[in-house]
């Protein structure tokens, strides 16, 4: 067990803590847009014209687009975090998702919105994995494990106010409101710090090469580290991008006699994953393990997803209450985005941080897309289950054989 002192926080500077607050505002606005489409997506598709019949197969192609963009944002954001710094990406990141958010307010038909999806995915890709390459290299080993779960925790609040939101104004206000709390972010730039660790390695004369994706791939070691960590996320957006945002089609599948509303399952799952993201950092730091927390709250998930989809219930507070609780267990995102910064070096950890998270975010586009076609074969439940039994199985095994990076060193390079 890892005990900390208060003195501790105490020594952290000013603009440390600035830089933290910042990217965990900017992950709040990232979360708000991400999930706002799936709070508003059945009452926005049928303003702008789409049949009830269309609007599953509707909603799938625009989370498609949106978690496309995300995939080829991480790409961009990350290398260029590790080839022209921290900072100026995180800000880049920040103005161009949100434009597209304020834009997404004022779509008329879904060719217009699938392309807006993308282009705020893309912009929203390199909001958390730069901030937490960020904050653990400006925090203490003893607190990394610590601001990860603040900034993530203050970030997915912002699902719960995209849902308060979507509630009080209509989903065109929400959109433009998403974009307009990102632009007054833009103003705390003032004091955010870049770096040590990567202001060292910019100015290294060494020549050291830095956000070259290609050495993850041609790496066997950092090939199998990189695809270990990508399946250990799986299963959180499987949970979100299917088995919450389709949460109104689930209940009608089990003969549910209320119908759940998106938006408060949406709410409840963001409350249940703060809290999930909160504990999680308080686990890894009594445990003095990452590996260790994470394989608790995989085995909670397991629980939690038969519960959710093998019983046939018809009560919809318990319906809301597993919303909740699988929130709770997904909670891991936290450490997980702190894991992938701790496995690799400084000249392509931005690289690794931002475009494993939102690979996991993409695999959402055959997650989805495998689940609609298994549908006519095993039903919507059935589909449920053998996607999540397939995601959560390789995350276990995944998660097996990678190191423990709990207070590792961070200031090396990946030759």
């Amino acid at each position: 067990m890892t005990s900390i002192k208060i003195s501790e926080f105490s020594t952290i500077d000013r603009p440390v803590l600035i830089t933290i607050m910042v990217a965990a505002l900017g992950y709040f606005v990232d979360i708000y847009d991400l999930l706002l489409f799936s709070i508003v997506r059945v009452q926005s598709l049928k303003d702008i014209g789409v049949a009830e019949e269309d609007l599953l197969s509707i909603g799938i192609r625009l989370i498609n687009m949106q978690m496309a963009g995300l995939l080829i944002g991480g790409f961009i954001w990350g290398i260029m975090a590790d080839r022209v710094g921290r900072v100026s990406t995180l800000f880049g990141s920040i103005a161009l998702y949100s434009f597209a958010t304020i834009a997404n307010g004022f779509v008329s038909n879904v060719n217009e919105y699938a392309i807006l999806r993308m282009i705020a995915g893309i912009g929203l890709a390199g909001e958390l994995g730069v901030g937490v390459s960020l904050a653990s290299e400006l925090l203490p080993r003893k607190l990394r494990g610590l601001g990860t779960a603040f900034i993530v925790s203050i970030g997915l609040l912002g699902a719960a106010l995209a849902a308060v939101l979507a509630e009080l104004f209509d989903w065109r206000v929400a959109y433009i409101i998403g974009g307009t709390m990102g632009l007054v972010l833009m103003a705390l730039r003032i004091d955010v710090q870049e770096s040590g660790m990567y202001e060292t390695l910019a100015y290294d004369r060494r020549n050291v090469s830095r956000g070259n994706f290609f050495i993850l791939l041609t790496r066997p070691h950092l090939r199998r580290k990189y695809l270990a960590v990508l399946l250990v996320g799986a299963p959180i957006w499987g949970i979100t991008g299917v088995l919450i945002t389709f949460s109104p089609e689930f209940a009608k599948d089990f003969g549910m006699t209320y119908i759940p509303e998106a938006g408060m399952a949406v709410l409840i799952y963001s409350v249940g994953f703060t809290i999930g993201g909160v504990c999680i950092g308080i686990m890894s730091q009594i445990m003095s393990s990452r590996r260790k927390a994470i394989a608790l709250f995989l085995d909670f998930l397991v629980v939690i997803i038969g519960m959710y989809l093998g019983l046939r219930h018809n009560s919809l507070p318990i319906f809301y209450l597993l919303c909740g609780l699988l929130g709770i267990g997904v909670g891991y995102w936290s450490m997980f985005i702190q894991v992938v910064a701790e496995q690799f070096g400084t000249n392509i950890r931005a690289t690794a941080a931002t475009t494993i998270p939102n690979l996991v975010r993409g695999l959402t586009i055959p997650m989805t897309a495998g689940f609609h076609l298994m549908i006519p074969y095993l039903g919507m439940t059935g589909s449920g289950l053998a996607l999540m039994g397939i995601t959560m199985g390789l995350a276990f095994m995944a998660l097996m054989s990678l190191r423990e990076t709990f207070e590792t060193d961070l200031d090396y390079t990946e030759g």
